[in-house]
């Protein structure tokens, strides 16, 4: 029992697991023995249950002794390896110790140095042996591609070429092995001066090769095999330098002197040198009329240029290469600095539209840069402008500026033109419809259509400034014309009798204003914008219209300097027995407007109404003299029917006969009626028998005159010679409380008719006061 105990015990202690897991199992066969016999029936089947239960158990001995007997088998083969390394081990740790031993004597490889530098100069030797037969042959390969290069064999040459730098390449790598670094200076100046000639080889045959390159044009018409050498020769170079790249980025080897070479980049440099020398040779300098033509034969040469390089060297290149949007591109370039040089210069008008024309409307034409041939090159786009906004801009400017100093200079010549015309001794010439005229608005008028018409062919804009221009100098020039008739007409005060036609030239020069009136409107019409003025420069139609307006006053101060002396001899006693005066003044007003036929419309109607109103005025203000006092009222009837007869008459001299002209300007005959009823209404009161009368008189005709004075109406009725004081006082006093305003549009009549100071009938003496 207690040997029972104490196995257990220590079974418990060693495999603590091994009992619990029995444990478990009898438990669970307990339960499941429980559970399969609960009923007697089945008490019969225990032998098969016990049968097949010690199947089971000796299957899973069988499994649990092969796991084991695998197990015992890895640990034991684990075993048998250590074993093995302890041993290897022990060898090593033999060796190490040998070694170290050895290692304590190690002054017996210091002998071995020279056999080092034996190994070394047998090396170098052996080295040398292998390439002495290449470096025997320098001389003469460096000779052979020197001629080679001298006759243009290009590829040939560049094959030499390119096997010495080879041989070079492989000397310095083999210095660079044996060293097993950089190689002494000594060493590589003895390598360089050795292969001397092969730089210079190379630059010769750059030379060639760009000068080629150069000419590629001309090569391309006539025989374009050097060309093609030339590019074969830059595709070599250019596999080279990918070569050598890729072997220095693999294998850190250096790059041979001057790679990479880059030739390709410096073929497009080339081609835009000679694009930049041929526009230096050929176009240094074309300043004058030149220019034109200039830009005409640029546009030749670059055409023929972009042709031959489409056509014909295109064959020449590799298609990457796009040799026709690069020549183009470069062409651009080149151009574009050209074109800044030309615009620089002082150039006249001429030469700016040439320019700006070439610019803007040639230079994208499908004759140049708009080509089918080279639309499919590059677009107008990656092109950009020749000329920047800004350049352009001011080039617009200084041609608006360029081209006002020539209209200045051209309105001057045509003023003193005209000038000179008016002191001529004959008339001036008439126009189909009769109308007198100068050749002055025809020049000024074709001067500034002609400029805008030239503007128009470069821009809208470029039109509109000039025409801007052209007003703003138009209107200074009118100014001056303006100052030139009052000369004239001062200088014809001085002596009348020069010049012979001084009213006919009068007449032309309204003629003239009129004239360049519609060529105003024409100009303006054209603008897309209209202008806009100021005060200080308020418009040539201004300015016009202030030309005319004193054109007219000297028409009219014509015509008054004639009728004066005429009505000097009116409003008297001898004139009221013949009316011979009035008909020499009717003969001359008649006679000078004949001449306004030869007037366009309105200023023809406007001077006929002019005259008519001067007229009457010029009646009036002699009447205002008191050259006559009736002194009956025979006197008095017979002044009033001199005075209505008097009225008829310059009425009739007045009436125009043309039915269509009249219809034609109503507009310019406000008021004519009033004024040729002013006569007969004054006729009326002097002829007027009963003086108490007189206000009601009075006063229509201060409603029909509003503008009559006192003192006007008191000249009248001291005329009359039979106006008592108090119906003076009582006219008096109704015209000073009733004192109308003037109606808007009314035109003044008695406003500037002066009346002399009323004389006095006697005078008192003069005393000393007191």
């Amino acid at each position: 029992m207690s040997a029972d105990c104490d196995t257990s015990h220590s079974r418990v202690e060693v495999w603590p697991e091994l009992e619990k897991a029995e444990l478990l199992a009898r438990g669970a066969a307990l339960k499941w023995a429980s559970g399969v016999f609960y009923r007697p029936d089945q008490l019969e089947r225990l032998a098969q249950y016990r049968k097949r239960e010690s199947q089971r158990t000796s299957t899973i001995h069988s499994r649990l002794k092969s796991v084991v007997q695998s197990y015992l088998e890895g640990v034991g083969w684990g075993l048998e390896q250590l074993r093995g390394a302890r041993g290897a081990v022990r060898e090593v740790s033999c060796a190490l110790g040998e070694v170290q031993r050895e290692w304590s004597a190690a002054g017996g490889f210091l002998s071995l140095e020279r056999l080092r530098e034996v190994a070394s100069e047998h090396e170098r030797l052996r080295t040398a042996v292998s390439n002495l037969p290449r470096l025997c042959s320098v001389p003469t390969v460096v000779s052979e591609t020197q001629h080679l290069i001298e006759s243009r064999q290009l590829l040939e040459a560049h094959a030499k070429l390119m096997e010495l730098e080879r041989w070079q390449d492989d000397v310095h790598w083999q210095l660079h092995r044996v060293r097993g670094g950089k190689p002494s200076p000594e060493e590589e100046a003895l390598v360089l001066s050795y292969f001397s000639g092969v730089p210079q080889l190379s630059k010769a045959l750059s030379r060639e090769l760009w000068a080629v390159i150069g000419s590629g044009l001309a090569l391309a018409r006539q025989d374009p095999v050097p060309f093609v050498s030339a590019v074969r020769i830059i595709e070599r170079e250019e596999a080279m330098d990918r070569a050598f790249l890729e072997q220095q980025a693999a294998s850190s080897r250096t790059l041979p002197p001057g790679r990479p070479r880059q030739w390709r980049a410096r073929f497009f440099s080339v081609i835009e040198e000679a694009i930049s020398t041929r526009f230096r040779a050929t176009y240094l300098d074309v300043r004058g009329p030149g220019l034109a033509s200039h830009l005409s034969a640029l546009q030749n040469s670059i055409m023929s240029d972009l042709t031959t390089t489409k056509h014909l060297l295109e064959q020449c290149c590799p298609p990457h290469y796009c040799i026709t949007r690069a020549y183009l591109l470069r062409c651009h370039k080149c151009l574009w600095a050209h074109l800044q040089q030309v615009i620089s210069w002082e150039l006249d008008s001429s030469e700016i539209f040439a320019v700006l024309n070439w610019v803007l409307h040639v230079y994208h034409s499908p004759q140049m840069m708009g080509h089918p041939d080279l639309c499919s090159e590059v677009e107008p786009d990656d092109l950009g402008p020749l000329i920047s906004q800004e350049a352009l801009e001011q080039l617009q400017n200084k041609y608006v500026n360029t081209v006002r100093s020539s209209v200045s200079e051209w309105m001057h010549k045509a003023l003193e033109v005209e000038l000179t015309d008016w002191q001529r001794d004959q008339k001036p010439d008439t126009d189909h419809e009769g109308f007198y005229h100068t050749s002055l608005p025809t020049i000024i008028t074709q001067m500034l259509e002609e400029n805008a018409r030239v503007a128009l062919k470069i821009s809208e804009a470029l039109r509109d400034q000039t025409i801007y221009m052209g007003l703003y100098e138009l209107e200074s020039f009118l100014s001056r014309f303006r100052d030139a008739l009052v000369n004239f007409g001062k200088d014809h005060q001085k002596d009348r009798t020069s010049p012979k036609y001084y009213l006919h030239y009068l007449l032309a020069a309204i003629n003239n204003c009129i004239v360049l009136k519609s060529s105003i409107e024409s100009l303006e019409q054209q603008q897309s914008k209209p202008c806009h003025f100021n005060r200080t420069h308020p418009g040539p139609q201004v300015a016009l219209e202030r030309a005319i307006k004193r054109g007219c006053h000297l028409v009219i101060d014509e015509l008054l300097l004639e009728v004066q002396p005429q009505f000097l001899l009116v409003l008297c006693r001898s004139w009221l027995e013949d009316g011979k005066p009035l008909d020499m003044l009717c003969g001359a007003v008649e006679q000078q407007c004949d001449l306004y036929s030869h007037v366009r419309e309105p200023c023809q109607e406007l001077l006929r109404v002019e005259s008519q109103w001067v007229l009457v005025v010029e009646y009036v203000r002699a009447l205002m003299q008191k050259r006559m006092v009736c002194r009956s009222a025979e006197e008095r009837g017979k002044l009033a029917n001199r005075m209505a007869q008097d009225a008829l008459q310059l009425q009739e001299l007045f009436q125009t006969t043309d039915d269509e002209q009249r219809s034609s300007s109503p507009q310019a005959r406000p008021g004519t009626e009033t004024l040729t009823a002013l006569l007969p209404a004054l006729a009326e009161i002097i002829h007027l028998k009963d003086p108490s009368m007189l206000t009601l008189e009075v006063s229509g005709l201060v409603a029909k005159y509003p503008d009559i004075s006192e003192e006007h109406i008191s000249v009248l009725m001291d005329i009359r010679g039979d106006v008592p004081r108090e119906v003076r006082g009582t006219v008096l006093d109704m015209l000073e409380q009733s004192a109308p305003p003037l109606p808007p549009g009314y035109r003044p009549v008695f406003t500037n008719i002066l009346v002399p100071p009323p004389s006095m009938s006697f005078c008192l003496p003069t005393v000393k006061c007191a």
